[in-house]
C-alpha cells in the first residue's frame, strides 16, 4: 500500500518524507487559501527534488477548476500524478485527460460531509471521464475542505467505495494510532493507501519525522526496509531540471476554506450531473 503526505514546502520536507519511507508527496498549487501553496517555479523545483530522491513520487494537489490551467501546471512541473481536490466536474477531468494523455494518473477527491457526498451520483461519470484513483476525504462541519483532521465514518466510506470500480485512497484524520479503526477499509481489495497531512505534523505545524515514521510503520508494518524501492507508476518524464529550491519556512497546518470559487464548482457538479445523465442515455463516452 501507498503512504502519501501532503503539504511539503521545502527540500528538507522532501528529505524527511523520503527517509521515513513515504511513497507520494502532495505539492499544493492553485490552493490560494492554503498555507503550503507553491508558485509554478517552486512546484517544478520541488517536484524535481522529490523525483531525484529515488523514493518519492510528486503529486500536484490543486483546486484549479479549469482544465487548460491544470494542463499547463502538469506540463510545467512534469508531474505524473495530479489530485483534483476541489469540486472539479467530470467535464474538467475529461478535458484534462485529453490534454495530458494516459501517462498522467488522475486522482479525484470524494468529499464526505457527515453522511453526504456531493460527488456521490457523479462517480460513474468521473470514471468514464478518466479518473484513475478516488480519494475519500472529510470536510469540516462548516464546509472547509482539505487538512481538516475530520474522520469519515467507515460505513460512509464503504458505501462510496461500493459505487466505484477504481482503486481508492483514504484521508481524513489518519494517524498512526487509528489504523485499527479503519481495518475493514484497509482490507478492501481496491484500497490503495492513505493520504495524511494533519496527522504527520507536530503541534507547531511542521512535518514531524517521528510522526511520519510512526505512520508508515503503523499502516505498512510489513514494508521491507529497502531505502530506495521503485517509485509508484513512474512514467516517461522530461529531463530533471537543476537547482533545488532553498528551504522555506514551514507553514502552519493548512486549512482550506470554502470560497466562492469552490461554491461555483459545487453548482457545476450539479449541472454536470444532469449533463452526464443525459449523455449516458444517448450513448455517452466509454
Amino acid at each position: 500500500m501507498l503512504v502519501k503526505v501532503c503539504g511539503a514546502t521545502g527540500a528538507s520536507d522532501i528529505a524527511l518524507l523520503a527517509e521515513a519511507g513515504v511513497d507520494l508527496v502532495g505539492l499544493w498549487h492553485g490552493v490560494r487559501t492554503g498555507g503550503a501553496e507553491l508558485d509554478a517555479a517552486r512546484l517544478r523545483r520541488l517536484a524535481t527534488t522529490a523525483r531525484e530522491s529515488g523514493r518519492l513520487e510528486p503529486v500536484l494537489v490543486t483546486l484549479l477548476p479549469d482544465a487548460a490551467r491544470l494542463a499547463v501546471a502538469v506540463a510545467g512541473s512534469a508531474v505524473s500524478w495530479v489530485q483534483l481536490h476541489g469540486y472539479q466536474p467530470p467535464a474538467c477531468v475529461r478535458a484534462l485527460r485529453s490534454a495530458a494523455g494516459h501517462a498522467l494518473t488522475i486522482v479525484k477527491v470524494l468529499h464526505v460531509r457527515g453522511r453526504d457526498c456531493v460527488e456521490r451520483d457523479l462517480i460513474g461519470a468521473y470514471e468514464r471521464a478518466g479518473v484513475d484513483v478516488f480519494l475519500v476525504d472529510s470536510t469540516a462541519p462548516d464546509g472547509r475542505i482539505g487538512s481538516t483532521g475530520e474522520v469519515a465514518e467507515p460505513r460512509v466510506v464503504a458505501d462510496l467505495v461500493a459505487r466505484t470500480s477504481r482503486p481508492f485512497l483514504l484521508a481524513g484524520g489518519i494517524t498512526a494510532a487509528n489504523r485499527a479503526d479503519h481495518a475493514a477499509t484497509a482490507a478492501h481489495p481496491r484500497f490503495l493507501g492513505v493520504d495524511v497531512d494533519t496527522g504527520a505534523r507536530a503541534p507547531d505545524g511542521r512535518l514531524s519525522a517521528d510522526r511520519v515514521a510512526a505512520l508508515t510503520q503503523a499502516w505498512r508494518p510489513a514494508a521491507p526496509p529497502d531505502p530506495a524501492p521503485a517509485r509508484p507508476a513512474p512514467p516517461d518524464r522530461a529531463p530533471a531540471r537543476p537547482g533545488p529550491e532553498p528551504v522555506p519556512a514551514r507553514p502552519e497546518p493548512a486549512k482550506i476554506v470554502t470560497t466562492l470559487e469552490e461554491s461555483r464548482c459545487r453548482r457545476a457538479c450539479d449541472t454536470a450531473s444532469l449533463e452526464e445523465l443525459s449523455g449516458s442515455s444517448q450513448g455517452g463516452s466509454a
